[in-house]
């Protein structure tokens, strides 16, 4: 199987560029850059799991979530570039309980099925969840305060940019507290002292060029599955919130997916929080504010303001996962207890 592995997604990869170009049916556009998508994500997961063999695990979980991150990104730049503010908001929302849910969800279950019990970094457990907290706050208070004082456009238009900039100052803050000052206080050593033993496939230099060459295999594919789900949602009767929480947000995070889950299946649950969590505060902190900032670019602006349904979603799973990771060990029953929690999210946003 692994010998097929990559024949299989140079097949998959190639029929889902022509079926794109060629205008060949939506729906087989879709089913294949869908089975695409599932094998660029893993050669995306092995590529990382190699790098963060020589860069450590935080620095490893940090290139898993930006390199996971920058598909959707990239996506939502497009979508901001033609107006479409609410299939960006929903989707940012579906990143935000995807990974904290779904990716997180999936990675405690398959890890606790195999170990009895996973550890993992109580101190990062911590500050992971008052970063979440931070997030919920500054999508809460422009909100209320919008729509409660009825600012006008432009004062709401300035309100999001300083919130946004506040966001990206904190995220800033974060890395150098976790990489540079604070590093050695938030690493697993139990992780690192039992990963010695392996061998990356690759060697660093051809690790990292295979790691640049999936994403930008990943950045392709999701814009072909994205162009092809739209039509296809609508011929199904999906709204546009349910598109951009769910099906645009998972296909979005179909990387961080399939690394979280290699790695808590490893006894690496560590590393498979920094990946499910660290994106989820990537997005919130960074490209959330970054969309902010490059819709000025363009004709009309995002503002910062999210829907009630979507921020009860984004704090409901912030709830539950600082409730869970706090303690800085998981079970697959605490895995189970997430995916619950997203596929009662997905129904609620289903009948929207």
């Amino acid at each position: 199987m692994k010998k097929l592995f990559f024949p299989v997604l140079g097949a998959t990869f190639i029929l889902s560029a022509i079926a794109h170009y060629a205008n060949w049916n939506t729906t087989f556009q879709f089913v294949i850059a869908a089975i695409c998508v599932i094998f660029v994500a893993g050669f995306l997961g092995q590529a990382t799991e190699s790098v963060a063999h020589y860069a450590g695990q935080r620095l490893g979980g940090f290139l898993n979530a930006t390199f996971g991150n920058a598909a959707e990104l990239i996506i939502a730049i497009f979508l901001v570039k033609e107006g479409l503010f609410d299939m960006v908001k929903a989707s940012i929302t579906g990143s935000i309980i995807g990974n904290l849910l779904l990716v997180l969800g999936a990675s405690a279950l398959a890890g606790g099925i195999k170990f009895k019990e996973q550890r993992f970094n109580v101190h990062l457990a911590g500050q992971n969840a008052t970063l979440m907290l931070l997030a919920v706050v500054a999508l809460f208070i422009p909100a209320v305060f919008v729509k409660s004082e009825h600012l006008s456009d432009h004062d709401t238009m300035t309100l999001s940019v300083t919130i946004a900039g506040v966001l990206i100052v904190a995220y800033v803050g974060w890395l150098i507290y976790s990489m540079i000052t604070h590093k050695s206080m938030l690493e697993d050593h139990a992780e690192t002292s039992s990963g010695h033993g392996e061998e990356p496939k690759w060697s660093k230099k051809l690790s990292i060029l295979f790691l640049v060459v999936a994403t930008v295999m990943v950045a392709f594919v999701s814009e072909w599955l994205v162009g092809s789900v739209e039509v296809v949602s609508e011929k199904f009767g999906f709204s546009e919130l349910f598109v951009g929480a769910f099906i645009v947000a998972i296909i979005g995070n179909a990387a961080e997916h399939s690394a979280a889950i290699m790695l808590a299946m490893k006894n690496k649950i560590g590393a498979a929080v920094e990946i499910a969590v660290g994106s989820s505060l990537q997005i919130a902190l960074f490209v959330a504010p970054v969309l902010i900032f490059v819709s000025l670019l363009f004709d009309h602006h995002m503002n910062i303001l999210f829907s009630t349904i979507e921020i009860a979603a984004i704090a409901a799973a912030v709830l539950i996962t600082s409730s869970v990771s706090r303690d800085g060990q998981t079970t697959w029953y605490e895995g189970k207890l997430l995916l619950l929690v997203y596929i009662v999210l997905g129904v609620a946003f289903f009948f929207v």
